[in-house]
């Protein structure tokens, strides 16, 4: 089926992020409901004082776990924070608003015991 952002260059499709960070935080999906939880859990990777990924062009390589966002699975990602700027792209009820910042309200995952991460989740307004 085609979107309507099918026919955008990948420049103005890398332009439509507002380098919030937030798709950076870990979430969980419970196993038998299927329900999304939140983290305050960030990527080592994400630099909070430059809003950037450090090694975006490898992330996928250095981390299986972080998943790209593109054309053909934005739309299909349950776990998308409701501020996300692509939500726009899709999803009706979507209002461009201001929302916080990250910034001083995560922990690094190198910071954490994986094991723990359950202790990090997060009930923020615009996840």
């Amino acid at each position: 089926m085609a979107h309507p952002w099918d026919n955008i260059s990948e420049d103005e499709w890398e332009a439509i992020c507002k380098r919030c960070g937030k798709c950076c935080l870990y979430s969980l999906q419970d196993e038998d409901s299927g329900e999304i939880y939140h983290t305050n859990v960030l990527c080592e990777y994400f630099d909070e004082e430059r809003s950037l990924c450090t090694v975006y062009d490898k992330r996928c390589e250095l981390k299986p776990e972080c998943l790209k966002l593109t054309k053909d699975n934005v739309d299909k990602l349950p776990f998308m924070p409701k501020s996300c700027a692509y939500r726009k792209l899709f999803d009706a009820s979507y209002k461009d608003v201001p929302t916080p910042s990250i910034k001083n309200r995560v922990i690094k995952e190198t910071q954490i015991n994986p094991e723990d991460i359950e202790d990090y989740i997060v009930d923020w307004e615009d996840l």
